[in-house]
């Protein structure tokens, strides 16, 4: 289990880095397009990972240029909503899209709908709806729940994405290198047109904040690579454990360390939403 647990801290720590970009004048477009450099590097040097068998076949090319587009878009709503909602509704978000796409998954990859499954999908959106709900001054905080609810979105996506890629046989780590790729190529593409129109020149503070992002977010995904390769036999308990190891942590960081405030019914949400994963997984 103790790559689960690196795996969720790094999980958090890409979003405390996050939330302290803005603190620390960092451009956040700037910072992305750096991370996927560092994220591309660290997967063909620690994986061995080649993106010549994700593009091998035309199945594959709709979903890796989705997905060069809603890596680079989510990661910047993720900062937006770290912002605005805070890393416990962020996190939250995050790790219930999975719901959003099994919905999908349903539709038009031809799974099968089980009680458990729709009793897990239920409470899921029962629990976002709980956690993102906020008041400011008797006028529901828009900017609260917009965010959030588009890294709900974005991420679901991002995971159609990938089992759409897997039903055409693309492995994993070289979808990931070829979506980083194409993530990498489009947002310095708008990094360097910013810069020459002058409205963000390029600052070496948000490229070397760049490299810590791309380096957390990567350990993220290797250290839950690694925690399923340790664990064969029990997808289901590193599942169940990084979703709500993450939530869990999240939610703690969030309120001691940047004194997020929580009402009675976010922290429902936060208990329906690991209820949640506990009836998907059987745990």
């Amino acid at each position: 289990m103790l790559y689960i647990a690196l795996a969720i801290a790094f999980s958090v720590a890409v979003s405390v880095l996050l939330k302290l970009a803005r603190r620390a004048n960092v451009d956040i477009f700037q910072a992305v397009a750096t991370n996927y450099i560092v994220a591309a590097a660290m997967a063909y040097g620690l994986l061995g990972a080649t993106p010549q068998a994700a593009v091998a076949a035309k199945e594959t090319y709709v979903p890796l240029l989705l997905l060069g587009v809603f890596l680079p878009a989510i990661f910047v709503m993720l900062a937006r909503s770290v912002r605005s909602a805070g890393i416990v509704r962020t996190d939250v978000a995050q790790r219930l899209s999975l719901f959003f796409s099994l919905i999908a998954a349903f539709a038009f990859l031809g799974d099968v709908m089980t009680e458990r499954k729709g009793l897990g999908i239920a409470l899921a959106f029962v629990a976002v709806l709980c956690v993102l709900w906020r008041r400011d001054r008797g006028q529901t905080d828009r900017a609260g729940w917009t965010a959030p609810l588009a890294v709900f979105v974005g991420f679901g996506v991002i995971d159609i994405c990938f089992k759409m890629l897997a039903k055409a046989g693309a492995p994993f780590p070289s979808a990931m290198l070829a979506s980083f790729l194409i993530a990498m190529v489009l947002c310095w593409i708008v990094v360097i047109g910013r810069a020459i129109a002058r409205k963000a020149p390029l600052s070496p503070r948000s490229i070397g904040f760049g490299v810590l992002l791309g380096a957390a977010n990567f350990a993220n995904i290797l250290f839950y690579i690694r925690g399923h390769i340790a664990l064969p036999n029990d997808p289901s308990l590193v599942f169940a454990s990084m979703n709500v190891g993450v939530m869990v942590l999240g939610a703690l960081v969030g309120a001691i360390a940047f004194r997020e405030k929580l009402t009675w019914l976010n922290w429902t949400g936060l208990a329906i939403a690991i209820a949640a994963i506990g009836i998907m997984t059987g745990a």
